[in-house]
């Protein structure tokens, strides 16, 4: 099979780069993952399926059209290329999409947590909130849409127990998200270890939307009417439109309400359940005490 778009080694290359990249982050294991990039109105070159994307070659890759159909390629393109093609679809913008699985992010999915917002500024202001797309049984059109609600406010969604999918206009921006995705979910964990989160307050959260704002970037927080900007999902619609359950909020609580709640500058505002924590830690001590002195 023959077509004028499918002989273009920049992309290729760059489809085979961001493959490595994910492959030695230890986002996709063996043969996990899979990439695409629109070259056309209706053509997109994607990675094939059963391949390592650490070892893929440019005579790997496949050319399908916007609804699934292999226009060129050797190789048998990725059964769950429909998932690339629907944020396609919806997202004129978009032209790269990245989908992996990262496995702080996808102990997310796993656990289907939800990610906590008002925390790190940086994600903040480059990514803001980040959704978890309902299960379905990955490969056929139904899987593809369950990110469908979710794709008007974010270019970074998590699939529940399964994986992260991330898209842009170009294959780094795509890859960026997933790398930034991933490190947060790290922070969350580590410090999940140490004892808890802690929030920026209201002010310095406004400040960060703000600063969002004048950078040129969108977010569904602007849309809301008094929004809780921490507290609440601003995807709430999304996840009655999917049909799904809202995220569990379970490990990482989310902070009180900010109405009303302006702590000082600087001041953060501590997981709502860290005192249920200091009490069963000296609880805990003092169990150990006792028994220590029982035994003597």
């Amino acid at each position: 099979m023959y077509h004028p778009l499918f002989n273009n080694p920049e992309i290729k290359e760059w489809i085979c780069e961001v493959g490595r990249r994910v492959y030695t982050k230890g986002f996709a294991a063996a043969n996990d993952g899979n990439i695409s990039y629109r070259v056309g109105e209706n053509e997109v070159l994607c990675s094939p399926t059963m391949i390592c994307k650490g070892f893929m070659k440019h005579e790997d890759i496949c050319m399908v059209d916007l609804d699934g159909k292999q226009l060129a390629g050797t190789r048998k393109r990725t059964s769950e290329i429909l998932l690339h093609l629907n944020i396609m679809k919806h997202r004129p913008d978009v032209k790269a999409v990245v989908h992996c699985h990262p496995p702080h992010a996808t102990a997310f999915a796993v656990s289907r947590e939800a990610i906590p917002q008002c925390v790190l500024p940086e994600i903040e202001v480059f990514m803001g909130e980040v959704p978890l797309a309902p299960y379905e049984t990955p490969g056929a059109q139904g899987f593809a849409d369950t990110v469908t609600p979710f794709l008007k406010s974010s270019n970074t969604i998590i699939l529940t127990n399964h994986g992260t999918v991330t898209f842009g206009k170009t294959l780094e921006e795509a890859y960026w998200k997933t790398e930034i995705l991933d490190a947060y979910c790290r922070i969350l964990i580590l410090s999940k270890q140490l004892g808890g989160i802690t929030y920026l307050n209201e002010q310095k959260s406004r400040e960060l939307l703000d600063l969002k704002k004048k950078l040129g970037f969108d977010d569904p927080r602007f849309h809301l009417e008094d929004c809780d900007l921490c507290g609440n999902t601003a995807f709430r619609e999304g996840y009655k439109a999917a049909n799904a359950p809202e995220p569990n909020v379970v490990a990482f609580d989310p902070p009180p309400s900010f109405a009303g709640y302006l702590k000082p500058m600087g001041s953060g505002a501590p997981s709502s359940n860290s005192g249920f924590e200091t009490e069963a830690l000296v609880k805990a001590i003092t169990d150990e005490v006792l028994a220590a002195l029982r035994s003597r």
